[in-house]
């Protein structure tokens, strides 16, 4: 199953049997998602790439400057705020959407990080975060099933096992909390931070435990973006999850109820160290009101590389950027 680095030749990679393989699952993967949402009333909509602001919640990644007719703007790293905002039309969203995060140059080792990346945007007015968690479990399952259904035979071909996916498919996923995924792993001998997200180490040995996907729910204030819900009744707890794949995967998909009070936004930016003011468009729709909401964000490539079996996430996307290379 291994390819040749990723700097190696563009035409080695786009003609090689693998990576036609791969391509046509994830295209049924776009297809089968688009048919799960859209018969569920989802509405697609196509979200700008470039803007005054973006998500400061990347995990240590790095968002892309430029010029915008003398205006400083960046490149996506997350549509999230747009997403929240874009339910003053619709009640329930989604997009195939690119993101570009100057991911930390230690990140190409991990087999799970990508500078240019597309996540499916998937949120829902007036949804809490478990209604989010039920959305974001159906919809992998439902995925998972079409491809086995109508691709066997391309995963034969890169000796992916369909067996692997029996237990997806047959119960549903495990719930545990950030505090219960820091005490595993603690008696696993790793020294994960508390008030941290699971770092990828760690994230790496809860996901080679289990042999289904499982949510880690409840993170900690401070380790994630402003735009977490915090949960009412537990101060200091949001009310997050991540979807975390089976067998060395990791994490497939980030998601949470979202805060829409303005002076509680306001608050938990300056918390963050940032100025207010950065955000101002995004906050100016949040005080003329934008509906309550939960939602996720699935990456693709990282889907199509637990679907497809491969051994890195460079192998499913046609024009890979990894960290620190230089590429076409």
């Amino acid at each position: 199953m291994a390819q040749a680095h990723p700097a190696g030749s563009p035409r080695a990679h786009l003609s090689s049997p693998v990576t036609r393989s791969v391509l046509t699952i994830q295209h049924r993967m776009l297809t089968a998602a688009r048919e799960f949402l859209c018969r569920r009333g989802f509405t697609e909509l196509l979200l700008p790439i470039i803007g005054p602001v973006t998500d400061p919640g990347a995990r240590g990644a790095k968002p892309v400057d430029l010029d915008y007719y003398g205006h400083r703007y960046k490149l996506m790293t997350s549509a999230i705020m747009y997403k929240q905002t874009s339910l003053t039309t619709f009640d329930a969203i989604f997009c195939v959407a690119p993101n570009v995060r100057l991911e930390p140059l230690e990140t190409s080792l991990t087999s799970r990080h990508l500078a240019e990346f597309h996540q499916l945007d998937v949120e829902l007015a007036g949804a809490s975060r478990d209604e989010a968690m039920q959305l974001a479990e159906q919809l992998v399952g439902y995925v998972v099933q079409q491809v086995l259904t109508h691709l066997p035979g391309e995963l034969a071909g890169l000796g992916r096992d369909a067996g692997a996916f029996a237990d997806l498919l047959s119960e549903s996923f495990e719930r545990r909390t950030h505090s219960d995924a820091v005490a595993d792993l603690c008696g696993m001998g790793h020294g994960q931070n508390p008030d941290a997200e699971i770092d990828w180490a760690g994230e790496a040995m809860l996901s080679q435990k289990a042999s289904r996907p499982f949510f880690i729910t409840d993170y900690p204030k401070g380790s994630r973006g402003f735009y977490d819900k915090e949960d009412p009744e537990r101060p200091g707890v949001l009310r997050n999850f991540d979807l975390i794949a089976p067998d060395g995967y990791g994490e497939l998909c980030s998601g949470s109820e979202r805060e829409n009070d303005y002076p509680t936004l306001v608050a938990r930016i300056r918390e963050t160290g940032e100025n207010p003011a950065k955000y101002g468009w995004y906050l100016q729709m949040v005080r003329e009101g934008i509906p309550g909401s939960a939602g996720f964000g699935v990456g693709l490539e990282r889907f199509t590389r637990y679907i497809a079996g491969l051994d890195s996430v460079w192998q499913a996307v046609a024009y890979p950027k990894v960290p620190g290379i230089a590429s076409p």
